[in-house]
């Protein structure tokens, strides 16, 4: 057996060690969960009456005798979200096959999807991130009825997945498993959608041209192709186990992808508290299955978003993670994938080229997984380095490809296109922040120049507009933070940039707000805290102060005295973001919301 990299299982034990009083707390709130099963025998039969009355009356019979499985579905469909379209038909054929094996289930609930990739750059992007705890607390809603034995949520994208997860670990004592839907077939190149993008921002093409590359890179239901934050959710949940094993990117409408939803739906009868097999969450889900996570997202270069997720989800199951965690693991974790915005394929080609399960095997015997993690399905970790097929039109398993199919998308851990993961903490006494450095080519990783200082993305077009950025500088867009706005993604941020480096210029940001999960190529310091509306020292940055950004030695430094600096005052944002759109709702979040490393939530403030 491989022993485990000692920076792994040093990083596992200080998240054991620091999270055991809250673990503990944690583990026994979901005991008390797990001591009044079977839930439906504690209703009272006005209560199960009403639960189970627009039911068949077949389903009506095996919800009375307690004895088979009711699963709760949890659904993130609306048919405006590409990837979530497919789940229109998922709940009626979940229960179809439930039936088949003596089990029932019902949609428990819904939650609400947004679409980053509609509201990029618009004023509904302000809700985005808040809408992650807003899913969570509806997921918990659609599990209070206490109708259920299990769990199966129906999510992919960007907030929802963690939303989800956050929800289910509050019900702990039920298993849970989730199913994709898997990604579009590819379309326009990425690299190509890029060069449009940017032609547009320099003026060379005109709106038609860029909404016909956009069209054509996002062209039918399912995933957008590229590795953003939705695509890297379906590879953490492989990570932590959490749905079937080389799962996430089988496309849409096929027959492999068909034959997989129905084993999950079978798995979990199988594993529900009525099953053969219980696997309540608290029994699947620990520090080990985080590290997993963080450490798959590294070796994938996936999407910066995690660096705030991960840490709201781990704290939901009562563990404490933070940025040091993942910047250790990310110096010694290889990068072993290059998928857009790190490189040209799209997640067609790495499934192609050996997917996960050519990942996860790597991993495992490079000592960078805990192959001893507790899943959803098989014993451990070790049952997911297998990829799906269909034999004679049956489901089964094979090993993974003993080698990469396109090691220009996909590599062994013994040729890793580099020695380090994809994420870099950045810290000085601008604060702290993370860089996307897998994205980054290292001629790009370190700029020294004056800061140019704004408080939004339209600010800095104008600008861009204006002819005023073509020198080497470092773009500051403060107040984009959770406390100032909900932190944004800053889309349209990336092809102004693209631009001015393209031209020969020294270019960096640093924000503290997001980027697009499929952002790159320009060094970003993103994420940055103290945000500026807690008075960071990012709120105290003038125009022409000389700033560091180095994601080799990760540096973020202000070249300007702490006596200087304390004798500025903190900037006011120039942008009111508390109305419109609905934003007046989510006053309350603004005002409670922990920092970006502590998961930017409104759930678990000290």
């Amino acid at each position: 057996m491989t022993s485990i990299n000692t920076n792994v299982a040093r990083v596992t034990a200080r998240i054991r060690e620091r999270s055991e009083q809250q673990r503990g707390d944690y583990l026994a709130l979901m005991e008390q969960g797990r001591a009044q099963q079977p839930q439906r025998s504690q209703l009272s039969c006005g209560n199960l009456a009403h639960g189970f009355a627009a039911c068949a009356s077949d389903d009506k019979d095996r919800i009375r005798l307690m004895e088979s499985a009711n699963i709760g579905i949890v659904t993130a469909y609306n048919d405006m979200l590409s990837a979530h379209q497919p789940y229109a038909d998922y709940p009626e054929l979940i229960k179809a096959h439930l039936r088949n094996v003596g089990s029932t289930a019902q949609v428990a609930g819904g939650v609400p999807a947004m679409c980053d990739g509609v509201t990029q750059g618009q004023t509904g992007m302000e809700m985005s991130l808040f809408s992650r705890d807003n899913i969570a607390q509806a997921t918990a809603l659609a599990l209070t009825h206490q109708m259920f034995d299990g769990v199966i949520c129906l999510g992919i994208c960007d907030k929802i997945v963690p939303g989800m997860v956050m929800g289910v670990l509050r019900f702990g004592h039920l298993p849970a498993l989730f199913i994709p839907a898997g990604p579009m077939t590819s379309g326009l190149p990425n690299g190509e959608k890029g060069r449009i993008r940017q032609l547009y921002a320099e003026g060379k093409v005109g709106r038609d041209a860029l909404l016909e590359a956009e069209a054509a890179s996002y062209h039918s239901a399912g995933t957008c192709t590229f590795y953003g934050t939705a695509n890297s959710n379906q590879l953490i949940l492989e990570a932590m186990g959490l749905q079937l094993p080389g799962g996430s990117f089988v496309n849409p409408g096929t027959p492999l992808r068909e034959a997989l939803t129905q084993r999950a739906s079978e798995q979990i009868a199988r594993i529900a508290t009525t099953g053969a097999d219980p696997r309540p969450l608290t029994d699947v889900i620990d520090e080990r299955s985080f590290v997993n996570a963080i450490v798959a997202l590294l070796a994938s270069g996936g999407s910066t978003n995690h660096a705030i997720h991960l840490i709201a989800m781990a704290r939901a199951a009562g563990l404490i993670v933070n940025w040091d965690d993942l910047s250790e693991l990310s110096s010694v974790v290889p990068l072993l994938a290059r998928v857009y915005p790190n490189g040209q394929a799209d997640v067609n080609h790495f499934h192609a080229a050996g997917g996960t399960a050519f990942l996860f095997r790597e991993l495992l015997e490079g000592g960078f997984l805990q192959g001893e993690a507790k899943t959803v399905w098989g014993d451990d970790m070790h049952d997911f380095c297998q990829e799906p097929c269909l034999d004679e039109g049956r489901l089964s398993f094979r090993p993974a490809a003993p080698r990469s199919l396109d090691a220009e998308v996909l590599r062994p851990a013994t040729d890793p296109f580099a020695d380090e993961g994809g994420l870099r903490l950045l810290k000085g006494n601008l604060g702290r922040g993370v860089m996307k450095v897998s994205a980054v080519k290292p001629e790009h990783r370190r700029v020294v120049a004056p800061a140019i200082v704004v408080d939004t993305q339209e600010a800095l077009a104008e600008l861009f507009n204006e002819g005023s950025l073509e020198r080497d500088c470092v773009v500051v867009v403060r107040f984009q933070g959770p406390r100032a706005n909900g932190m944004p993604e800053l889309h349209k941020l990336t092809p102004l940039l693209g631009v001015l480096q393209d031209r020969g210029f020294a270019v960096a940001l640093v924000t503290d707000g997001r980027m697009s999960g499929a952002s790159g190529k320009v060094p970003a310091a993103i994420h940055v805290v103290p945000e500026a509306s807690l008075g960071g020292p990012i709120s105290r940055v003038q125009n022409g102060d000389m700033i560091t950004v180095d994601g080799e030695q990760g540096e973020l430094i202000l070249d300007v005295t702490d006596d200087v600096l304390a004798t500025r005052s903190a900037a006011v944002c120039s942008v009111d973001s508390s109305q419109g759109v609905g934003r007046e709702l989510f006053a309350l979040f603004r005002r409670v919301v922990t920092t970006a490393e502590e998961g930017a939530t409104v759930f678990f403030g000290s």
